[in-house]
């Protein structure tokens, strides 16, 4: 919403913008990105109007929103994405490196979205390493530009498109399934999540499938790790090892076929690290 007292556009949340042209006359042009055309104020100049920047929260608000990005989320992007945890070891410079690594590479997918997007990236990593934190920060960064995107909790998917099946419900299987087979970058997090079933194996492989074949961008996180995944040899500051919650491996949680699948459709970036919520925020001390 616009600044009612905003002196540049008196409130309107439209601005005048005027371009001299002394070789042509009073004329009006179709604006881009959706600009408003206004009547041109005398010869030889081109008048239009443009969003003003009292607005700009509001329509980051509204993104964000058609987006279905958590308000939890909306501190998220990369220059609060800290990879730099502050502890000083040799396994540091392991962890510091690997959130490094990882935050160039969704940096860099996010910044060339669509160039080069025929693959979309899987995040996997112990928790609190900051997966869906720069899952989020390269969706919000992307749908900024204009771009259609959709964020997903694994779990709230699921149980959504179970939702429709009931006669009862307001919204129907499709109604629900669509948004996520056609937007053009769907971030699905913490995959894995919940107890496989073969309903909803089924359901996931169709979502992955038809978006693989209709060439759209699929983000993934996952607490889950595969058996190669490289574990360092060392133990966290708390004395833990870094390890796939209750032993379960990602392909355990979702089947051989659709980790399959991801290895063709996403790039997979391993994170290494502690977990920075309860090792770094509440341990109180630096090692």
């Amino acid at each position: 919403m616009a600044q009612a007292d905003c002196p540049n556009c008196a409130g309107t949340g439209w601005r005048i913008v005027e371009q001299p042209d002394e070789n042509a006359e009073m004329r009006v042009v179709a604006p881009a990105n959706g600009a408003h055309a206004g009547a041109a104020a005398g010869e030889g100049k081109t008048v239009w109007a443009v969003p003003c920047d009292c607005t700009v929260g509001d329509r980051r608000s509204r993104v964000v929103d058609r987006a279905r990005l958590p308000r939890r989320y909306v501190h998220c992007n990369f220059e609060s994405y800290d990879t730099d945890l502050g502890y000083r070891s040799s396994e540091a410079k392991v962890w510091n490196h690997s959130l490094a690594q990882a935050k160039l590479v969704v940096q860099a997918f996010a910044r060339d979205f669509p160039v080069g997007a025929e693959h979309g990236l899987l995040l996997m990593g112990p928790c609190g390493v900051g997966k869906t934190h720069l899952a989020v920060a390269a969706l919000e960064e992307i749908v900024q530009r204009g771009h259609s995107g959709l964020f997903y909790d694994y779990r709230e998917l699921l149980k959504e498109i179970q939702d429709s099946y009931n006669p009862e419900s307001n919204s129907t299987e499709m109604s629900v399934l669509e948004p996520v087979l056609k937007t053009e970058v769907l971030l699905l997090d913490d995959v894995g999540s919940s107890k496989p079933s073969p309903w909803a194996l089924e359901t996931v492989g169709h979502i992955l499938n038809t978006r693989y074949n209709e060439h759209r961008v699929t983000l993934l996180t996952t607490n889950f790790l595969d058996k190669d995944f490289k574990r360092p040899a060392v133990t966290l500051p708390s004395g833990e090892a870094i390890a796939a919650p209750g032993g379960d491996t990602l392909e355990d949680r979702v089947g051989m076929r659709i980790r399959s699948r991801l290895y063709e459709m996403c790039r997979t970036v391993e994170i290494v690290a502690p977990d920075y919520r309860k090792e770094v925020r509440h341990a109180g001390f630096h090692a």
